[in-house]
Protein backbone atom coordinates (compact mmCIF):
# COMPACT_ATOMS: atom_id res chain seq x y z
CA UNK A 1 0.00 0.00 0.00
CA UNK A 2 2.67 2.52 0.61
CA UNK A 3 4.14 2.21 -2.99
CA UNK A 4 0.88 4.02 -3.72
CA UNK A 5 0.24 6.31 -1.40
CA UNK A 6 3.96 7.59 -0.84
CA UNK A 7 3.69 9.60 -4.43
CA UNK A 8 0.86 11.38 -2.63
CA UNK A 9 2.34 12.45 0.41
CA UNK A 10 6.04 13.26 -0.95
CA UNK A 11 7.66 16.25 0.53
CA UNK A 12 7.81 19.44 -0.95
CA UNK A 13 11.28 20.10 -2.28
CA UNK A 14 13.70 21.79 0.32
CA UNK A 15 14.88 25.37 0.24
CA UNK A 16 18.43 25.37 -1.11
CA UNK A 17 19.45 28.70 1.05
CA UNK A 18 18.59 28.38 4.62
CA UNK A 19 16.71 25.13 4.16
CA UNK A 20 15.94 24.40 8.07
CA UNK A 21 16.12 20.81 9.54
CA UNK A 22 15.59 17.65 7.81
CA UNK A 23 12.25 16.88 7.60
CA UNK A 24 10.59 13.50 9.24
CA UNK A 25 9.73 10.77 6.44
CA UNK A 26 6.37 10.84 5.25
CA UNK A 27 5.87 7.31 6.15
CA UNK A 28 6.96 7.87 9.35
CA UNK A 29 4.73 10.92 10.08
CA UNK A 30 1.41 8.60 8.62
CA UNK A 31 2.40 5.69 11.00
CA UNK A 32 2.27 8.02 13.54
CA UNK A 33 -1.06 9.57 12.20
CA UNK A 34 -2.13 5.69 12.07
CA UNK A 35 -1.19 4.95 15.25
CA UNK A 36 -3.31 8.11 16.94
CA UNK A 37 -6.61 7.13 14.87
CA UNK A 38 -6.05 3.33 15.99
CA UNK A 39 -5.44 3.81 20.18
CA UNK A 40 -7.50 7.28 20.07
CA UNK A 41 -3.93 8.43 21.95
CA UNK A 42 -4.04 12.10 22.36
CA UNK A 43 -1.26 14.18 20.13
CA UNK A 44 0.53 15.09 23.03
CA UNK A 45 0.86 11.44 24.64
CA UNK A 46 2.00 9.59 21.77
CA UNK A 47 4.92 7.35 23.06
CA UNK A 48 7.17 8.43 20.16
CA UNK A 49 10.70 7.20 21.54
CA UNK A 50 9.16 3.90 22.47
CA UNK A 51 7.95 3.73 19.10
CA UNK A 52 10.41 5.39 17.04
CA UNK A 53 7.79 8.62 15.71
CA UNK A 54 7.48 11.52 15.15
CA UNK A 55 5.85 13.37 18.22
CA UNK A 56 2.31 13.67 18.43
CA UNK A 57 2.89 17.27 17.37
CA UNK A 58 5.04 16.59 14.14
CA UNK A 59 2.27 13.96 13.39
CA UNK A 60 -0.95 16.10 13.74
CA UNK A 61 0.97 18.87 11.90
CA UNK A 62 1.16 17.03 8.96
CA UNK A 63 -2.17 15.82 8.70
CA UNK A 64 -2.66 18.90 8.58
CA UNK A 65 -0.68 19.75 6.10
CA UNK A 66 -1.75 16.90 3.90
CA UNK A 67 -5.28 17.87 4.85
CA UNK A 68 -4.88 21.73 3.29
CA UNK A 69 -2.89 20.36 0.31
CA UNK A 70 -5.89 18.16 -0.51
CA UNK A 71 -3.56 15.00 -0.62
CA UNK A 72 -6.33 13.01 1.99
CA UNK A 73 -8.97 12.27 -0.72
CA UNK A 74 -7.18 11.12 -2.90
CA UNK A 75 -5.50 8.71 -0.52
CA UNK A 76 -8.95 7.78 0.21
CA UNK A 77 -9.30 7.45 -3.56
CA UNK A 78 -6.57 5.18 -4.09
CA UNK A 79 -7.18 2.81 -0.99
CA UNK A 80 -10.74 2.58 -2.05
CA UNK A 81 -9.69 1.13 -5.40
CA UNK A 82 -7.40 -1.37 -3.89
CA UNK A 83 -9.91 -2.28 -1.52
CA UNK A 84 -12.31 -2.85 -4.13
CA UNK A 85 -10.32 -4.88 -6.06
CA UNK A 86 -9.61 -7.19 -3.49
CA UNK A 87 -13.21 -7.49 -2.54
CA UNK A 88 -12.78 -6.29 1.13
CA UNK A 89 -15.21 -2.96 0.54
CA UNK A 90 -18.04 -3.84 2.80
CA UNK A 91 -21.09 -0.62 2.06
CA UNK A 92 -23.63 -2.41 4.16
CA UNK A 93 -21.34 -0.79 7.25
CA UNK A 94 -21.12 3.10 6.21
CA UNK A 95 -22.81 5.86 7.78
CA UNK A 96 -23.56 8.93 6.70
CA UNK A 97 -23.11 11.84 9.38
CA UNK A 98 -24.60 15.05 9.38
CA UNK A 99 -21.15 16.68 9.36
CA UNK A 100 -20.19 15.57 6.27
CA UNK A 101 -23.24 16.50 3.79
CA UNK A 102 -24.24 20.29 3.11
CA UNK A 103 -26.96 22.20 4.46
CA UNK A 104 -28.01 23.89 1.61
CA UNK A 105 -28.86 27.70 3.15
CA UNK A 106 -32.64 28.35 1.99
CA UNK A 107 -33.29 24.92 1.43
CA UNK A 108 -37.52 24.25 2.19
CA UNK A 109 -38.31 22.46 5.11
CA UNK A 110 -39.26 19.00 5.28
CA UNK A 111 -43.25 18.47 5.44
CA UNK A 112 -42.61 15.73 6.98
CA UNK A 113 -44.32 15.47 10.57
CA UNK A 114 -42.01 14.23 13.15
CA UNK A 115 -43.68 11.42 15.70
CA UNK A 116 -41.11 12.77 18.27
CA UNK A 117 -42.49 15.82 19.10
CA UNK A 118 -45.44 14.43 20.65
CA UNK A 119 -43.56 12.62 23.08
CA UNK A 120 -41.30 14.84 23.84
CA UNK A 121 -43.73 17.57 24.68
CA UNK A 122 -45.62 15.72 26.93
CA UNK A 123 -43.91 14.29 30.32
CA UNK A 124 -45.35 11.38 32.65
CA UNK A 125 -44.45 10.75 36.13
Amino acid sequence: MWELLEPLVADPPRRFRSPGRCRYPARACLEGILFVLYTDTPWLQVPYRELGLPSGETCRRRLEEWSARGLLPAALAVLQQQLARAERLDWSRVIVDASLVDAKKGAKRSRARSTAAPAAATTSP
